[in-house]
């Protein structure tokens, strides 16, 4: 059966700040796992005024704490941004407070904006050495060898797993030759999709962390109990991409739905943003069933990575209820 997972991007809310925004990521994370889902991503974002999930370590941690079994999962951290090093002692804290549940995903892309990438003191050309960078990270996860100067402390001997997340061809390809997981971003570059699964199956390589390809597929999933309250919800992330896209790429806090994206959205940002969310998945319970397993069918994923970015609290959880309840995953929600 298809795993289920979530990523989170803990959106600050109208009306909202961080600290809400933080606590209702933890509050989500202790209902995604009464209903099963199998881990909860948290992502990498800089200079974004309405994404408070920068320190990513910390809010995993902070999740750790009010729950006991969903894995917790960086969906991803952005290498190019760190030496490798210090996110092993990061992870590896992480490793031992909560063993046995810690998932790492790594991008090669910065996740930010040029002013950002000057305060991180790292090199513009960081990325350029993403795949050496996923390597010495892995070392550091090993156990430590009689004599050896450098150790990554706590880190070391915890085996964290590694996961490269990717939109191209470039992660597909690499994710494959380390023989490692690899979780493709189709909630927002569904473009390339298919064509990456397919690099990613034909260069895999067997490892020591995984024996065959395990392949995960992010795609925006908005859930209610109508097709029409389904599109009405979905009106949240449809303003959220607009005001991207006209904020030269800034992030702003998530808005209530309304009634007629249509006099939201200007033209050029309608076609923007409708190419990024062309694999969107919006409806009913019945609705949902069909996109999922058509999705499933098409991509052979073993691991879906759900977005759900809806400004209701209750609408939210209700939304995961329900994908939950028609993948054979929960009971049906009254």
């Amino acid at each position: 059966m298809t795993k289920l997972s979530v990523l989170d991007l803990v959106r600050i809310r109208e009306g909202g700040d961080a600290r809400s925004a933080i606590d209702d990521t933890r509050e989500l994370a202790v209902h995604l796992e009464r209903l099963g889902y199998e881990r909860i991503w948290i992502s990498e974002h800089h200079n974004s005024p309405g994404i408070a999930s920068a320190a990513t370590s910390i809010v995993l941690t902070y999740i750790g704490t009010g729950t006991s079994t969903i894995r917790l999962a960086a969906g991803g951290i952005m290498l190019p941004n760190h030496a490798p090093y210090v996110i092993a002692e990061q992870f590896g804290t992480l490793a031992r407070l909560f063993p046995g549940r810690v998932d790492l995903g790594l991008g090669r892309a910065p996740g930010t904006d040029t002013p950002a990438i000057r305060a991180l003191r790292r090199p513009i050309g960081s990325s350029d050495t993403f795949p050496q960078d996923v390597l010495e990270l892995q070392t550091y996860f090993e156990p430590a060898e009689p004599g050896q100067r450098l150790v990554a402390a706590p880190a070391e001997g915890t085996q964290v797993p590694l996961v490269i997340l990717g939109s191209s061809h470039f992660g597909a390809a690499l994710a494959g030759e380390l023989g490692l997981p690899y979780a493709f971003a189709s909630h927002f570059a569904p473009e390339l999709l298919i064509d990456a699964l397919k690099i990613y199956r034909q260069r895999f390589r067997r490892s020591k962390q995984l024996d065959r390809p395990y392949a995960m597929v992010g795609v925006n999933v908005i859930a209610a109990d109508t097709d029409d309250e389904a599109r009405r919800l979905a009106t949240s992330q449809q303003k959220g991409f607009a005001d991207f896209i006209e904020r030269g790429g800034k992030s702003a806090p998530l808005g209530p739905p309304i009634d007629d994206i249509e006099s939201y959205w200007s033209p050029a940002a309608k076609a923007h943003a409708s190419r990024m969310l062309a694999r969107s998945i919006i409806g009913g319970p019945a609705t949902v069933k069909s996109g999922l397993a058509s999705l499933i069918e098409e991509t052979d994923a073993d691991e879906l990575i759900l977005v759900s970015d809806i400004y209701e609290r209750a609408a939210r959880h209700h939304s995961f209820e329900i994908i939950a309840a028609v993948m054979g995953s929960a009971p049906t929600p009254a």
